[in-house]
């Protein structure tokens, strides 16, 4: 079953604003990895410390898996980033962008050093999972661009 957003125009103002920004931090991100010499996850994989730190952990020791780690970290950010950007696959991108933020907060939760449960990768999170539910690239992007040409050719 397929819906129909019926937003205002301040409702997807903001939306669009909001997938924007995330894509732009996101793509931001990336390419500062990208360029960065040497870049690596391993320091942050070290600072895991919940449930599932001796496997961030263990990641670090393994070079094959940690280039995989890396790879897929910098390309990830920068692939998702532009995806919402441009608005081309973006509920795919924000699902894959809330799972990467989800391993973030998992490998490193505010709440076992501090007394808090609220960070800035859980309003990544959060914001990812808005844009995954409202596809603004439905209304604006090319999202709509493709839909609008295959709805052409069909008639």
């Amino acid at each position: 079953m397929t819906h129909k957003f019926l937003f205002t125009k301040p409702q997807i103002t903001l939306l669009l604003l909001l997938r924007l920004i995330v894509g732009y931090h996101f793509l931001f991100e990336g390419i500062d990895k990208l360029f960065t010499p040497n870049w690596t996850a391993a320091p942050f994989l070290l600072q895991a410390n919940w449930v599932f730190s001796n496997i961030f952990h263990w990641l670090t020791g393994n070079t094959a898996v940690l280039s995989v780690i890396n790879f897929l970290n910098i390309w990830g950010q920068i692939l998702i980033g532009l995806s919402l950007i441009l608005g081309l696959f973006s509920t795919s991108a924000a699902i894959f962008g809330a799972l990467m933020m989800l391993s973030y907060y998992i490998a490193v939760p505010p709440f076992v050093s501090a007394s808090t449960f609220v960070d800035k990768n859980l309003f990544e999170l959060v914001s990812f999972l808005i844009i995954a539910l409202f596809p603004t690239s439905d209304i604006i992007g090319i999202d709509f661009l493709m839909k609008k040409l295959k709805g052409n050719e069909d008639g």
